[in-house]
């Protein structure tokens, strides 16, 4: 059955209270009433309500996307599961990531190269940055350039050996934070009856 649009109310910013035959129906996101090309006087038919419902579903997946930026920069993986977590249909979460990886929101290699370097300046080695990368989804490739970009493993593990120490207990230190075997090796010189393990 088709409503008339009796009224449209700027209601805060960015949202509009609709008005149908006379009585408050709702209050929407502004630009949903624009595509949805909702108009004083005008009817509110079956076409126009599946426009509206299609542009509020894809504002409210486009919202989760940008908040879940505003807190860290995310992969492209990482949105798509918290969109996929909010129940946003697939159709729907591609359209989302694809609008914001053309507006430059979402970069893999961005997100890869600036979580290698903070790991590595938390003293991290590199099988633990590639593992942490991995987790969030980003292409092994991507993950490769990222850690070829940061200082060598052997030059960040010196660094922590010239700040703790050479001893069993740096070596254990290193292991833990994932530097490989022969990093740990050939920079922390111990006794020989201390063991690592």
């Amino acid at each position: 059955m088709t409503k008339t649009v009796t009224a449209l109310r700027a209601d805060r910013p960015g949202r509009v209270a609709v008005e149908l035959d006379g009585e408050r129906w709702r209050v929407l996101p502004l630009e949903a009433v624009v595509r949805a090309r909702l108009v004083q006087g005008g009817p509110l038919d079956r076409p126009r309500m599946r426009v509206l419902a299609r542009e509020i579903r894809r504002l409210a997946a486009l919202g989760t996307a940008v908040g879940a930026l505003r807190r860290r920069d995310c992969s492209a993986a990482e949105l798509e599961k918290k969109l996929h977590v909010r129940g946003v249909a697939p159709a729907e979460r591609k359209r989302v990531l694809d609008a914001l990886g053309r507006a430059g929101l979402i970069d893999d290699e961005r997100v890869a190269r600036t979580r290698a370097v903070s790991l590595a300046e938390r003293e991290n080695g590199d099988a633990l940055i590639r593992h942490d990368l991995e987790q969030r989804g980003i292409a092994a490739g991507v993950v490769d350039a990222a850690l070829a970009e940061l200082a060598p493993e052997q030059v960040r593990a010196g660094a922590v050996v010239a700040r703790r120490g050479s001893s069993a207990r740096t070596a254990r230190y290193l292991a833990a934070r994932g530097f490989g075997e022969e990093t740990v090796e050939a920079v922390v010189a111990w006794e020989g009856d201390e063991r690592i393990g």
